[in-house]
């Protein structure tokens, strides 16, 4: 096998073990999202788990997150407002603006499902060294900017 076809077999690996985790990374999501509340959508979690990290923020704010229009974003945002997981206020900086934060019931569930999805993660990772889940969580890190980058060049490219 010469180097060329080396490198494409490495990156055939990458790609498929990428698609895996995606797959089992939305399933995740979905238990997740049902820990926190029966009626929530595995998207809605991942926005809480935003929400939750980033303390107040605004609604355009996680529309650049996710790359998602501000439509989306609002209907997900009424949704978890009804649920009583997340409240909206305010700005105080622009009054045009809404701050969206976790209700004290949204942060709890919230932190249940997460506190439940760390275990899991220490469960499967025990017999890891710490060492190597730093270099695992380095290289993830790595790609996630790569990606990140790669699709905001995407955007910014004249169609």
């Amino acid at each position: 096998m010469n180097d060329q076809e080396s490198a494409d077999q490495a990156f055939r690996a990458v790609e498929r073990e990428v698609a895996l985790l995606f797959r089992r990374g939305r399933t995740r999501a979905a238990e997740m999202a049902r820990r926190v509340h029966p009626e929530l959508e595995a998207a809605a979690y991942v926005m809480l788990a935003y929400v939750e990290e980033s303390g107040r923020v605004r609604l355009t704010d996680i529309g650049l997150h996710f790359g998602i229009g501000k439509a989306s974003i609002s209907r997900q945002v009424k949704h978890l407002e009804a649920l009583g997981l997340l409240r909206r206020e305010v700005d105080p900086l622009d009054r045009r603006s809404s701050l969206l934060s976790l209700t004290e019931d949204g942060a709890a569930r919230y932190l249940r499902a997460r506190d439940a999805r760390m275990e899991r993660f220490r469960e499967l990772m025990s017999a890891w060294a710490e060492e190597d889940v730093e270099r695992f969580a380095d290289l993830l890190r790595r790609f996630n900017e790569l990606a990140a980058e790669s699709m905001r060049a995407e955007e910014s490219a004249p169609a």
